[in-house]
């Protein structure tokens, strides 16, 4: 789910959910754990939403707690490099 809404901030709940394979109920659980944990911010624009990552916040399993969420989106957002 951060993964996408690092490249598709303007998304809706519906396409979120679509996207990660989980129902909408369930999408809106964890963003709404993201945003209360600080992940996420959503920021209100009429009746749409928008949602910006906080990249700085460390990720929250002990295993991984020395990266950020701003690394994580790096990884996927690289282009593969193929192997000659």
């Amino acid at each position: 789910m951060l993964v996408y809404l690092g490249s598709s901030p303007d998304a809706r709940l519906k396409d979120i959910a679509e996207v990660v394979g989980i129902t909408e109920r369930s999408a809106h659980g964890i963003l709404q754990d993201l945003i209360d944990g600080g992940y996420v911010t959503k920021l209100k624009a009429g009746r749409r939403n928008s949602y910006a990552l906080n990249p700085n916040l460390a990720l929250r399993h002990p295993a991984e707690a020395n990266h950020s969420i701003g690394e994580l989106i790096n990884v996927f957002a690289s282009p593969n490099i193929e192997s000659k």
